[in-house]
């Protein structure tokens, strides 16, 4: 992009990202599409693990994903579903989502990181592999990284931002002095990569029996992930773990353990709900699990990172260019900070139905069941929340009703859609076609084509919307004029 940036003069980077997980990666690939200058630390080596966190990919996620030219490669690695069952009882249906992506993706965590590392590194990210963050201090210009290497030198690094991509145990986070309140929620849970003797018959397989959960996910190399988890074994994350155990739990569960053998990896760990009271620390940022940590249920953490980081990383870009004041930024918590919140509770309420034990909760269950199954806008908003798709944004007050919501793949003149004019990190301007009643769309529109696209719709609707970089209405208006569309771009775009 032909937009130059700096930090304070110097040659260094203009933001330090720390960790290099997908939340960090994608902030990453971002920033650097954009021509900022990003150092990516991480304290692993360079090779990808296939211990595998996550095994779904929502659809919102692959809606970004698209605006990146990533989603093809993605779903090529991994399996749709369109349904997924809650409670043994009641049936979600992804095929009627208003989306390109009508399903959850299976797939491993490790080839949502294989694609991102690669667009990251081809957009120019200085990747510092083995290397650990060992404090941070800030003032009014930049913020200063102190660092250590695999042989234990220390350096330091300065740069005009920090992101925190780091993690549960975020050394970002604790550097600036946040709090990380909540609590765990289930303990003792079991982990193993396992090859199976008999397929399952679902793709994606769980079920709760009394004190037990049990969850089965395909890795396609021949391995499963077993997740398990019994009520009453409260035990700590290093107590050994053999496969009888994980055999057994199964059975009480699944009521079979479909012949498990030949375990590559086992272990334990303990489910946390938890959130920083800020994203933002003057020049520092949080994103993904270093901001947020909740149960599995739904399987929304890599997906809920992964859309902060398609939040943040535009405005970090458009503050740097100095096309927007730093004021933007704030944004960044107001917009993000609500949907964490709430993915926390979603994903609670799901573990706490699955694991009902009393009689009233139990009734509860079946009730709620009943009304979601009978009830099609509180079904679909579920679907919405799980997904990601029904999430939207705060809007000023007296905005047009598109203002803050998310902005469908949409068809435009010439054959082409929205996620396509959306790579490259840009704003779109979609605009009626010319003759149609409405904006002037021949209206000429001064704005550096490396910042906007301008297109029209395909089909002969009259407004004049305006899509951020992440795929969210900026603005929007009916029947607008030439000088409005020029008032918003100069608002919006800079």
């Amino acid at each position: 992009m032909s937009d130059s940036f700096g930090t304070s003069g110097t040659t260094g980077p203009d933001v330090i990202v720390v960790g290099a997980g997908p939340t960090g990666l994608l902030l990453a690939g971002d920033l650097a599409a954009a021509g900022v200058r990003v150092t990516l630390l991480e304290k692993r080596a360079q090779e990808i693990s296939n211990l595998s966190r996550s095994f779904v990919v929502h659809a919102r996620t692959l809606e970004q994903l698209d605006a990146r030219g990533l989603a093809g490669a993605l779903e090529a690695a991994g399996r749709p579903l369109s349904r997924v069952r809650l409670f043994g009882r009641m049936t979600l249906s992804l095929d009627t989502l208003p989306s390109t992506f009508p399903h959850l993706l299976v797939v491993p965590q490790y080839e949502v990181e294989k694609v991102l590392r690669r667009r990251a590194a081809d957009a120019g990210v200085d990747f510092r592999h083995r290397t650990e963050m060992t404090g941070l201090s800030q003032d009014a210009t930049g913020v200063t990284v102190s660092t250590r290497d695999a042989a234990g030198h220390p350096a330091e690094l300065r740069a005009s931002y920090v992101a925190g991509t780091d993690g549960m145990r975020s050394a970002v986070r604790a550097a600036v002095g946040l709090p990380f309140p909540g609590r765990s929620v289930i303990r003792s849970v079991v982990l193993a990569d396992v090859r199976l003797a008999e397929e399952p018959e679902s793709l994606l397989t769980a079920a709760a029996k009394k004190d037990v959960f049990a969850f089965l996910a395909p890795f396609g190399d021949g391995y499963h992930r077993v997740v398990a988890w019994h009520r009453g074994r409260d035990v700590p994350d290093d107590t050994p773990l053999a496969l009888d155990e994980v055999k057994e739990l199964t059975r009480l569960a699944l009521g079979r353990d479909f012949g498990m053998h030949d375990a590559r990896w086992m272990s334990r760990f303990h489910s946390d709900e938890r959130q920083v009271p800020a994203y933002r620390v003057g020049r520092v940022f949080l994103a993904g699990d270093a901001a947020h940590v909740h149960t599995p249920a739904g399987g929304q953490g890599l997906n809920t990172g992964l859309q902060d980081a398609a939040n943040l990383s535009w405005k970090l870009a458009q503050v740097l260019a100095g096309r927007a004041p730093e004021s933007l930024l704030d944004s960044y918590h107001a917009e993000r900070h609500p949907i964490g919140a709430s993915v926390l509770r979603s994903s609670g309420g799901i573990v706490r139905l699955a694991m009902a034990k009393t009689p009233p909760a139990r009734a509860f269950r079946a009730a709620l069941t009943t009304f979601l199954g009978a009830v099609g806008p509180a079904r679909r908003m579920l679907t919405g929340r799980i997904t990601g798709i029904g999430y939207r944004y705060p809007s000023p007050r007296g905005a047009h009703r598109l203002a803050g919501t998310r902005v469908p793949d949409v068809a435009l003149a010439g054959g082409g859609r929205l996620h396509e004019a959306l790579c490259g990190g840009r704003f779109v301007l979609i605009l009626p076609g010319k003759g149609r009643a409405g904006t002037d769309a021949s209206a000429p529109v001064h704005v550096d084509p490396d910042r906007l696209t301008v297109a029209h719709w395909a089909s002969d609707r009259r407004t004049a919307l305006l899509v951020r970089p992440d795929g969210y209405a900026a603005w929007a208006a009916d029947a607008a004029s030439p000088d409005a569309v020029r008032a918003a771009l100069a608002a919006h775009v800079g």
